[in-house]
């Protein structure tokens, strides 16, 4: 049974920390170790699919005028939510990757988590590398994440189900490898006093090739482009062994 069209990250918003939180660990890690030459000169950021704005609210305690920009209504409100508990502020917009437009240029931008993976056609990847170029100052830094072909085949595929007290996720996933793409369809069961509600929701991804990823960014006139197997940075997660996934870093000209 075909997925209902709900956008992705829909009914899972509510829930994501709970059952994806182990991921941020590395994630920041990675962003501290990679960036910790260039975070002191950064005055404005922006982290794009923000998500529940973990990344935003670390960049914004560190004294940085941070905006987060998120696809999903339902993240941009639980980030706007978690910022304020956290007495920092993160200008949070509710935009696409591949038309964001920001108030002001920016030095960094961040897009974490493989986001830039769900972009669904393979020209949006040169839309979403014109809008980055654009917000960014020259000199500014664009800092992203994403799967391989790799790791599609090791953790894209089968089926996964993860239990908390009042939410269970199963998510069956596959992928197509002569297509270069991945799906997963989630099923949400959620505890309502005595009763279980069911819930569907589908999240799909691209494969970008390195080739892919630094003929794109050379393009946008990105003039550096670094890259990085984050399998290090995952030492805990079996899942992530090397050449699933790359973190990248790249530099306007």
């Amino acid at each position: 049974m075909k997925a209902p069209a709900v956008g992705p990250y829909h009914y899972l918003a509510p829930y994501y920390d709970d059952f994806f939180s182990p991921v941020r660990i590395p994630l920041d890690s990675a962003r501290q170790r990679l960036l910790r030459r260039i975070l002191p000169g950064v005055k404005t950021a922006c982290d794009l699919a923000c998500g529940t704005g973990n990344t935003a609210i670390s960049l914004a305690k560190k004294g940085i005028r941070t905006y987060a920009a998120d696809l999903s209504p339902y993240m941009c409100r639980l980030a706007r939510e978690k910022a304020g508990d956290a007495n920092v502020h993160v200008a949070v917009l509710e935009a696409d990757m591949r038309s964001f437009r920001l108030a002001e240029r920016v030095d960094l931008i961040t897009c974490e988590g493989d986001a830039l993976n769900h972009v669904p056609r393979r020209q949006d990847l040169r839309r979403v590398a014109r809008c980055v170029a654009r917000a960014l100052h020259s000199g500014g830094y664009f800092f992203f994440s994403i799967n391989s072909q790799i790791g599609f085949r090791k953790y894209w595929t089968g089926t996964v189900c993860l239990e908390k007290r009042d939410a269970v996720i199963v998510m069956r996933s596959g992928h197509n490898a002569m297509a270069d793409r991945a799906w997963s369809d989630i099923d949400l069961f959620i505890r309502e006093g005595s009763k279980w509600r069911r819930r569907r929701e589908r999240v799909e991804e691209v494969c970008w090739s390195r080739e892919e990823i630094r003929h794109t960014f050379l393009m946008a006139g990105f003039e550096q482009l670094r890259a990085w197997d984050a399998a290090p940075f995952f030492k805990d997660d079996s899942m992530i062994s090397p050449g699933c996934y790359t973190i990248y870093l790249a530099r306007k000209g």
